[in-house]
């Protein structure tokens, strides 16, 4: 009989080997239906190519741009140095990875030929085509990739500030690399002596949805490991009214939320906080109710940056208006007044997937598109919705859940992990294997 050790070994290589071959984890990388493989041809262009941020798909496509056009201007705008892997944060805030983990630089992912100007885009002018940036400086454009990501609304809750993070027991892995340690430290000292906790999301859409999930499955685990489970309380509020956009999962997650003894509840928008008594104040269709937390973890509500928010080009009507996210068609990406325009990534108004394995496959999307346009020739590429969550269940343990728009399951690996089941490869795909993929990604060659 095979030991449980060697069977681990076995599924670890397996693991290592998907992550250095051509497929993916986590769904970041696995060849969707309907996706070409075949090399595309490089075409020889003059054209102007501006692209607002420089996180996962300003870089990605940056990358892409820059192996597939031969004399086009490319520049990227975006006054952050440091870059940050921001899949990784929930870790951080956990205790399993350091704050250096998710730390890299800008400059390591910028292709060679990419103009680099190290400012952030306070301007967006689609009828001039051009971007100004905060120090006066005017880039004109022949086309514009927008992915200068979302803005966290951390003052739409009243009494909330970024400096509270790791004080009064408040915690918030969001914010930043900083937060996410000071958040581990105040969630630490709680599972090291029980009380009340409050969990839970915005009313907004958000990137990476599934992460106020993971933290408070992890944050029971801590509990439990520190044998204060029987003297803690978690409680899980959301302003909508199931768990998950997609009903199996939420399914799935409300029955392991009871197993574990998680109360939930629905329709509960966190609108206020004390700090100093330490009471929450949640809007509910009753009217408004206040809890006491001995740790809190805060999720603020997300929208679109200024840039975008005083342009033309968020929605005029519909569920994307209200924080105005950008107005794109969800299988091009191209902005559906603008032709020469693209939205990629969290400030894309599509109805899933502010997630980086969303990125992963927007981008060459996108990308097609604008290489179609300069060639002279349509492209037929098409975005579907895929998106991924590595949803940890338990410290060692995660489910796999991969999706689309139609809340379609995907199975990247079918007889090695089944989406719904809580596996040790899965936990070793999230917090070993994806960061390289990732970091791939970024290159243009995931």
């Amino acid at each position: 009989m095979t030991s449980p050790r060697l069977d681990r070994r076995a599924a670890l290589a397996r693991v290592a080997a998907i992550a250095s071959g051509a497929a993916a984890l986590g769904g970041m990388a696995a060849l969707p239906r309907g996706a070409h493989a075949a090399p595309p041809s490089t075409v020889k262009t003059s054209a102007r190519i501006a692209i607002v941020g420089a996180g996962a798909a300003g870089l990605a496509s940056a990358s892409r741009l820059a192996k597939r056009l031969q004399g086009a201007q490319i520049t990227l705008i975006d006054a952050r140095r440091e870059h940050l892997y921001q899949p990784g944060f929930t870790l951080v805030g956990a205790g399993i990875k350091p704050a250096s983990y998710v730390l890299s630089s800008t400059q390591d992912y910028i292709p060679q030929g990419v103009d680099w100007v190290q400012q952030a885009a306070a301007e967006i002018d689609p009828e001039a085509r051009k971007v100004v940036t905060t120090d006066g400086r005017t880039i004109p454009y022949d086309y514009l990739i927008v992915a200068c990501g979302l803005e966290l609304n951390y003052g739409a809750i009243e009494g909330m500030d970024i400096g509270l993070i790791g004080k009064e027991g408040i915690g918030s892995v969001y914010h930043s690399p900083q937060a996410a340690e000071l958040t581990w430290q105040s969630m630490q000292r709680f599972a090291n002596q029980g009380g009340v906790a409050l969990m839970g999301r915005p009313h907004t859409d958000m990137k990476c949805a599934g992460a106020p999930l993971k933290y408070t499955f992890i944050t029971n685990d801590r509990l439990r490991r520190a044998r204060q489970r029987g003297r803690a309380e978690l409680h899980y509020l959301a302003p909508q009214k199931t768990l998950f956009s997609v009903p199996i999962v939420a399914e799935k997650v409300r029955m392991l939320f009871a197993q574990r003894g998680i109360q939930t509840h629905m329709e509960h928008r966190l609108v206020a906080l004390d700090p100093g008594r330490r009471i929450a104040t949640y809007e509910t269709p009753a009217g408004r109710t206040e809890l006491r937390w001995d740790f809190i973890h805060v999720v603020p509500p997300m929208r679109a940056p200024a840039v975008v928010r005083n342009s033309p080009l968020p929605w005029q009507d519909g569920p994307f208006a209200r924080e105005s996210w950008l107005e794109v068609d969800r299988e091009t990406l191209r902005h559906k007044r603008y032709a020469n325009i693209f939205g990629l990534g969290d400030i894309a108004g599509v109805p899933k997937g502010k997630t980086a394995a969303s990125v992963k496959w927007q981008v060459p999307v996108a990308v097609d598109h604008l290489v179609g346009d300069l060639a002279g020739r349509p492209s037929e590429e098409r975005y579907n919705g895929y998106t991924s969550c590595p949803l940890i269940t338990r410290l060692g343990r995660a489910m796999l859940i991969e999706f689309d728009y139609h809340d379609n399951l995907y199975e990247s690996f079918p007889g090695f992990i089944a989406p719904l089941e809580e596996l040790w490869v899965s936990w070793v795909m999230k917090t070993m294997a994806l960061k390289p993929t990732y970091i791939s990604m970024l290159r243009g060659r995931a």
